[in-house]
């Protein structure tokens, strides 16, 4: 049997990356790596409730941004207070779609990762 245990964005200013995910998402570093020789550094983010961790790595030599392709994908989030998660991703000019017909909208990071934002599902007695 296989269980998810982590995805990897590559970004290009590691301190931002930490700052954005952890006012927009609230994810904190679990573990991290780094080079012997400084070039390249790994941070796990955890959500605090799952075992899933977002991986975060920093190449030193890394001179420009990433290019993306065409971004046909992304990771998602579930939040129980939606209204409250989007106003405050709203009000840091971090929602990049919104489909309101689907209940959902997406964030895109400072290194034009998308993250899509769904509210949890209400359970019924």
């Amino acid at each position: 049997m296989f269980k998810f245990n982590h995805f990897n964005f590559n970004v290009f200013d590691l301190e931002k990356s930490l700052a954005f995910y952890d006012e927009a998402l609230g994810l904190k570093p679990v573990r991290e790596k780094e080079a012997s020789d400084g070039s390249f550094k790994i941070v796990y983010l955890g959500d605090g409730e799952s075992d899933f961790t977002l991986e975060l790595t920093w190449l030193r030599d890394r001179t420009e941004p990433y290019d993306l392709g065409e971004q046909e994908y992304h990771l998602a989030f579930i939040v129980d207070d939606f209204e409250a998660a989007h106003k405050k991703h709203e009000e840091m000019g971090a929602i990049c779609y919104e489909n309101p017909t689907m209940g959902i909208y997406f964030l895109e990071d400072l290194d034009g990762y998308w993250l899509e934002i769904v509210p949890a599902k209400k359970k019924h007695p």
